[in-house]
């Protein structure tokens, strides 16, 4: 897998591009603005890009507005953020404008290597991968109204859908059968109003719909 890196603090972005050498992801390049970001993408044209939110020369939220720029020019490109905090609006700003291939984790998640490299391949290969405190935090917003027709449980496995979690990984997070994880889903794309034309997207379509301010 090639990907672009963006990350102003030279201590984590070296170790970043040593943690996924080491796991077999190539680092084309790896920059410290939006602006180097942009370009590095343009030029290399990587398969996934991992950015931080906050870099120069303001530290608001240049990585952020160069991630919803390049999912605008290359709307396939799977874009993974790295933040510090939860910023709830930087968040639902981005998975807001994308239909899959996004992720958005705290960097305390880069520590357990092996879940990181899972949440890479996820995102790369159109799915997503969300932080569980990202996850939560958004919880608290509200909801439209064709969430408001989910139960308890359907929401349990919704959110955990939003964190990347298999079915397997649901019905064991929950004590579930894989039969019922199942079902439970099939029910959240009904009352979601997603039907099967919508195809492999309508568990992303539902994350999103989920996560939607």
């Amino acid at each position: 897998m090639r990907v672009v890196l963006a990350e102003d603090s030279v201590l984590l972005r070296e170790g970043l591009v040593r943690l996924l050498g080491a796991g077999g992801i190539e680092i084309v390049e790896a920059v410290a603005d939006g602006e180097e970001l942009l370009r590095a993408v343009a030029e290399h044209r990587p398969e996934l890009v991992i950015t931080d939110v906050r870099m120069p020369p303001t530290h608001t939220d240049e990585g952020l507005r160069a991630a919803l720029k390049l999912r605008k020019r290359y709307s396939s490109l799977p874009v993974l953020v790295l933040s510090q905090y939860v910023e709830e609006r930087y968040a639902t700003q981005l998975l807001t404008s994308a239909t899959g291939g996004v992720g958005y984790l705290l960097k305390d998640r880069v520590a357990d290597v092996g879940d990181f490299l899972d949440a890479l391949r996820r995102v790369a290969a159109g799915g997503t991968a969300l932080d569980p405190e990202v996850v939560s935090q958004l919880l608290l917003r509200g909801h439209s109204d064709p969430i408001d027709r989910l139960t308890r449980r359907e929401r349990e496995v919704l959110a955990l859908m939003a964190e990347g979690r298999s079915n397997n990984g649901i019905g064991e997070a929950l004590v579930l059968s894989e039969g019922a994880v199942g079902k439970h889903i099939g029910n959240i794309f009904t009352k979601l109003d997603l039907s099967p034309t919508d195809g492999d997207h309508r568990r992303v379509l539902a994350v999103l719909q989920f996560l939607k301010v």
